[in-house]
């Protein structure tokens, strides 16, 4: 159920998944992640990858909706699209259409802490590609009609993608609720009258301040050697100077004093739903291990089909037709905890909490049972594992991590982490961190017929 998880193109697992794939300092250089800087300040890494012909590039700005001006919430994820709508060298969509004519895919994403642009072609067009992003970053396109166009086309994304799902709507407000004053409470994508107030001047701005090499961080995987990625990046990305940037501000978290409860009622519901999401900590805030415990402890309560929420709501009690949880701890600051339930006709929602927080309790005062806790790790780093044939993944990956401050070594640290988590620190993230206080629950229900 992809509305439990905030927006993010990758999840945990699946960022950290090259942990066991990517050869320790002692291998040979050829398998090694190398860094270095161009002169400008744009940051790179290479992550070498011999088994095609193929390259990933991957821009990621240090820039997301938490640098969206008061206000004007939703810039980052408007300037994401502003970012194809061309240059005079590349008018319009020439910049897709030449990556495609080439045989390649693009595309980017938005977050609350990042944003990135991708490309993925043979490796023969890497002076290509990164010559067309080069272009973009000194020379986009930012008249008053691209401006006008980009907004409406942002508004309609927001009405089909949020404004008719409910589910996604019920994300948006128990985020608001959430977060307080932080602004991992206001959605990407931006509210809709703020989105209205972006103009030519306020996107001038935005990209003056934001998308700078000095801002960047690129990440190349695929079959090249360092020395081929540092030549074509000082010849490409080199030339462009650095810019002025906008300090990122550091927020405060705001003590929660109570849990927050939601009740919505929509006539667009088809099924009701229980969702809790608790405000925890994040890789970047917890000490070693802590993190990794609330990993750990997501995939034993509600992770898959094996999990004790499945297990106990759908399979045994026979009293939801889906349940799950999940761990959202890539993040600048705090991090996120869900849990959801999917009621059988008939069943209270009130039921399901108490049997949703019945299974928390069981993790919250005893360590968990020997044989499932080993095969929740081993699931975690086993998916980790299976990911790593995904070129992209690896590129994204690292380029997350970086994006909000972590380092190489916590990605490639990251499934010895797992397997060193001890039974009793999954019981202390259960006991500590699934706070109540910290928390927004919300019931999701049909209208009834008839209602307005």
């Amino acid at each position: 159920m992809e509305f439990f998880r905030r927006l993010a193109p990758v999840t945990l697992a699946a960022a950290l998944l090259v942990g066991s794939g990517i050869a320790p300092a002692q291998n040979q250089d050829k398998d090694k992640v190398f860094q270095f800087a161009l002169q400008n300040g744009m940051q790179v890494l290479v992550v070498p990858d011999h088994r095609a012909p193929i390259i990933t590039q991957m821009l990621w700005y240090r820039v997301g909706a938490v640098d969206d001006p008061p206000g004007i919430g939703g810039l980052a994820h408007f300037f994401e699209h502003m970012m194809f709508r061309g240059t005079t060298a590349n008018p319009g969509d020439a910049f897709a259409t030449t990556v495609a004519r080439n045989g390649g895919e693009d595309n980017a994403f938005t977050t609350h802490d990042y944003t990135a642009f991708y490309e993925q072609i043979a490796k023969d067009r890497l002076r290509m590609v990164m010559g067309l992003e080069a272009d973009r970053i000194a020379n986009l396109d930012l008249s008053d009609a691209s401006v006008r166009t980009e907004r409406e086309v942002v508004l309609e994304e927001r009405r089909m993608r949020t404004d008719n799902d409910p589910q996604a709507l019920l994300r948006e407000q128990m985020e608001a609720a959430l977060h307080l004053s932080h602004p991992y409470g206001r959605p990407v994508i931006g509210w809709p009258e703020e989105i209205r107030r972006i103009d030519r001047m306020a996107a001038q701005d935005f990209y003056n301040h934001h998308y700078a090499p000095n801002n960047c961080i690129l990440v190349i995987a695929g079959d090249v050697t360092p020395d081929e990625v540092r030549k074509a990046a000082e010849a490409e990305y080199g030339k462009l100077p650095a810019r002025e940037l906008v300090p990122r501000w550091e927020f405060a978290q705001p003590p929660r004093l109570g849990e927050a409860r939601l009740n919505i009622t929509r006539h667009d519901v088809k099924v009701p739903l229980f969702f809790r999401i608790y405000r925890v900590q994040s890789y970047t805030e917890a000490k070693p291990g802590e993190a990794e415990a609330l990993e750990t402890l997501a995939q034993l309560l509600g992770g898959d089909s094996t999990s004790t929420l499945y297990r106990k709501l759908v399979v045994e009690r026979k009293i939801a037709s889906d349940a799950g949880a999940s761990y959202d701890g890539f993040n600048r600051d705090s991090g996120e905890f869900s849990v959801y339930a999917v009621p059988r006709p008939g069943v209270r929602l009130e039921e399901i909490e108490k049997a949703v927080d019945d299974a928390i309790k069981g993790y919250a005062s005893a360590s968990p049972d020997q044989g499932e806790f080993s095969r929740a790790k081993t699931q975690l780093v086993a998916s980790a594992t299976y990911r790593r044939d995904s070129q992209y993944e690896m590129a994204a990956a690292y380029g997350q991590a970086l994006a909000i401050g972590l380092t190489v070594d916590d990605v490639e640290q990251w499934p010895d982490r797992i397997k060193a988590v001890p039974p009793g620190a999954v019981r202390d993230a259960a006991a500590k961190e699934l706070n109540r206080r910290e928390a927004v629950t919300a019931y999701l229900t049909p209208a009834p017929a008839g209602a307005h």
